[in-house]
């Protein structure tokens, strides 16, 4: 643990801010080795060991007072270097006799979270305001791939958009499905979900002509899809952005996405560059401000190519 950088916490009016206009998932505090989440009623402690582990816990209460928000339930997640090591979070305190799922709400729409359903408990927080930067543009239809629980597709469904969620889980499309409800969206008619390998379904899509004014690009670190293929976003994030072009309508806002930290906002820009000049299209960029709840530093490096 890096001693000397401090936890940084969300200030009580900022907190008050996010409740105030509808968003109950945000970060609480920010530490080198970890973070606290708030999950609607709910707080979660993630950490990289035992000593920031207590050190969040015990500085929480104090927070906690300051504050005004007493959490039903505190959980712990730890966060391990290898991603085989992923257990889910455990329960430090509240009431264990309830169900382990919880609904939050961000900007008007609610997500289902689950803690009982693994590492990932549905919601990814620092995305919150590229969900925002979607709805304002309004698409009028959307492909997210990795799309996990669909909170993307949620958020351009309410504003309107017809979209297409690919994943290769069927359990996380099942947990979009369940969102989509969850907002009162009828999935029947305008809205799609295909539980198969992105890098399949693409080339399926380019072949039947459709096209998309909004495109969702997260894809994982690394990965392994159809026939045990190697996915490692290094090697090939430039080429699925090179493909996912050939979806886009000349305008459309595509959003690209990554976790890894050897991939800078430069990388990205210079992929991006590459691919609009590969495709003949004009290079604009822009990125949405820092989350307050997210110091400098923290959370996905995302460019959007608008």
């Amino acid at each position: 643990m890096n001693h000397s950088l401090p936890t940084i916490w969300l200030k009580p009016a900022q907190f008050a801010a996010f409740t105030a206009t509808g968003t109950t998932a945000h970060r609480i505090a920010t530490n080198p080795d970890g973070w606290i989440e708030r999950l609607g009623d709910d707080a979660l402690v993630c950490f990289k060991n035992d000593a920031t582990r207590d050190t969040l816990v015990n500085t929480l209460t104090p927070w906690i007072t300051t504050a005004g928000w007493q959490p039903r339930r505190i959980f712990a997640k730890f966060l391990p270097r290898q991603n085989q090591d992923r257990i889910a979070p455990v329960l430090l305190s509240g009431d264990s006799t309830p169900s382990l799922t919880t609904t939050i709400t961000e900007a008007g729409a609610s997500y289902a979270l689950d803690f009982a359903a693994g590492y990932s408990h549905g919601l990814f927080l620092d995305q919150r305001s590229n969900r925002t930067f979607l709805s304002r543009v309004s698409p009028k239809h959307v492909l997210n791939t990795f799309s996990y629980t669909c909170a993307f597709s949620v958020a351009a469904a309410l504003a309107g958009a017809q979209t297409l969620s690919v994943d290769l889980s069927k359990k996380s499309l099942e947990r979009g499905r369940e969102n989509f409800a969850l907002n009162q969206i009828d999935t029947s008619a305008h809205h799609r979900f295909i539980a198969d390998d992105v890098l399949d379904v693409l080339p399926r899509l380019i072949h039947r002509g459709e096209k998309f004014d909004a495109i969702i690009l997260d894809p994982p670190t690394f990965s392994r899809g159809n026939q045990g293929r190697r996915w490692q976003i290094e090697q090939h994030l430039e080429d699925l952005l090179s493909t996912a072009m050939e979806l886009a309508t000349p305008k459309a806002h595509i959003l690209l996405s990554t976790n890894c930290t050897s991939l800078t906002i430069r990388d990205l820009e210079t992929m991006a560059r590459y691919c609009c000049k590969l495709h003949r299209r004009p290079v604009n960029f822009h990125r949405e401000s820092q989350q307050t709840d997210f110091p400098p530093g923290h959370g996905a490096t995302t460019l959007w190519l608008v």
